[in-house]
């Protein structure tokens, strides 16, 4: 009789003939008060498209593009004449009406293609703005799909614990009144009591994690808060594969970081060709029409106003403008490095935790699930005593746990990758279909 009403708490505990859905990684509806109740679900394009439309920083530097399109069209015009009116000698006995010339008409003349290499130079500043854009773009990319898994986990490990605390609620009510009926021990009791509570202050603070989650979620789209609505997604997809040479290779060739830096190189040598031609003088051709009123004549004015470049050359600038030649070189070695690195730390926390979330899936999860079959054959054989299957059942649902920390950090890491390479559609569609989950703890 003792051995059947153990067996009927542990079948209890475990969830069995509850009805209740034993896949504990699937994503339940969750209930009132969680993040996303009777919410529409999103999914990761949603969120991208949506930042798309949103992030001021993206339409900050679409600004800052046609600002620099506007400097280009301005530093390429030319000069615009001046029209003098000049009257002299007014007021003479000789001729009252003095001597006027006008009009005078100036203009200066451009030389030495001054003008051709401030639109060139303003260019460059335009492409450089362009691939501001481009690597603003691709870096909330990545700073939206690292946030989306990361929620994405916390929805996961709501899942478990909720799946746990309910059970180890129901456990303790039944051992109570086993208590009761002094079927059990107290000791049995206050072990229960502790794992529900253990498992409570988990769930807790798991659900205290979804308000900053949600937070830089909506910072990385470029919103002030986004509603907590439950995200659609699966973090047991097939991980995207990476090459680390290869993604290095295209890194280093395509990134916009580096084709600026490149194109800041051919800049620098253009404001330094135009630093060199400043000495040469802009001629300024003067012509007029002069009414003399004492003799009573009509006179024509033809001038012209060169300045001499004779302490100023411009030599500071030039001094100046080789310095940045030099400068804008180094640069592009320097972004080559960063990115370099940015990508090695990304890459070696995917390849590590893809790597331990394999092992959590094939080896360690399989081992656990076999444990407890094997503790719960054990049990009903009379071997152990129930709290060996729940502690089997524990462990099981912690390497749960650990293998969804393993997923989100391989994915997140994956995300910076993403955005150093330059990927618009992610994660890539698996090419064969997904693999079943892992029978969940409990499952017989």
């Amino acid at each position: 009789m003792r051995k059947r009403i153990r067996l009927a708490l542990l079948a209890c505990f475990l969830g069995f003939g509850s009805g209740q859905s034993q896949e504990i990684l699937a994503p339940p509806t969750p209930a009132a008060g969680q993040p996303g109740a009777n919410q529409p679900q999103q999914n990761l394009d949603d969120l991208v498209r949506l930042g798309l439309e949103v992030n001021p920083k993206l339409a900050q530097v679409n600004f800052a593009i046609e600002s620099a399109r506007g400097r280009a069209l301005q530093v390429g015009l030319y000069p615009n004449p001046t029209v003098d009116v000049i009257g002299a000698e007014i007021g003479d006995r000789t001729g009252p009406g003095g001597i006027w010339s006008a009009p005078l008409v100036g203009q200066e003349i451009v030389t030495m293609g001054k003008l051709r290499l401030n639109r060139n130079a303003a260019r460059r500043e335009v492409d450089q703005t362009t691939y501001q854009f481009m690597y603003a773009r691709y870096s909330m990319f990545a700073n939206i799909r690292e946030s989306y898994f990361e929620i994405l986990a916390l929805q996961k490990r709501v899942d478990i614990l909720n799946y746990l605390t309910d059970i180890a609620d129901r456990s303790v009510e039944q051992t109570k009144k086993l208590l009761d009926a002094k079927q059990v021990a107290r000791l049995d009791l206050v072990q229960l009591e502790v794992e529900a509570e253990k498992l409570r202050a988990d769930l807790e603070a798991t659900l205290r994690e979804f308000d900053p989650a949600y937070k830089s979620l909506a910072a990385a789209i470029g919103l002030n808060a986004i509603d907590r609505a439950r995200l659609a997604g699966d973090l047991e997809a097939p991980l995207p594969e990476y090459d680390l040479e290869r993604v290095q290779a295209y890194l280093l060739e395509v990134h916009p970081e580096v084709i600026s830096a490149q194109i800041g190189v051919d800049k620098a040598r253009i404001l330094l060709r135009r630093a060199q031609v400043e000495p040469y003088p802009n001629p300024t051709l003067i012509a007029g029409y002069t009414r003399q009123n004492q003799n009573i004549s009509s006179d024509y004015d033809l001038g012209v106003s060169l300045p001499i470049p004779l302490w100023n050359r411009n030599q500071g600038n030039i001094q100046s403008a080789r310095a940045m030649v030099g400068e804008a070189t180094q640069q592009i070695g320097m972004v080559q490095n960063d990115l370099t690195g940015r990508l090695g730390v990304a890459f070696r926390n995917f390849a590590s935790a893809r790597r331990l979330a394999d092992r959590y899936k094939t080896a360690i999860l399989p081992r656990a699930k076999e444990a407890f079959d094997l503790s719960m054959k054990a049990y009903q054989g009379g071997q152990f005593e129930y709290l060996r299957v729940l502690t089997a059942e524990r462990m099981l649902a912690q390497a749960y746990l650990e293998y969804v920390n393993a997923l989100k950090n391989a994915w997140q890491a994956a995300s910076v990758i993403s955005g150093l390479a330059l990927e618009d559609d992610w994660p890539p569609k698996p090419a064969a279909p997904v693999p079943p989950a892992l029978p969940a703890p409990g499952e017989r």
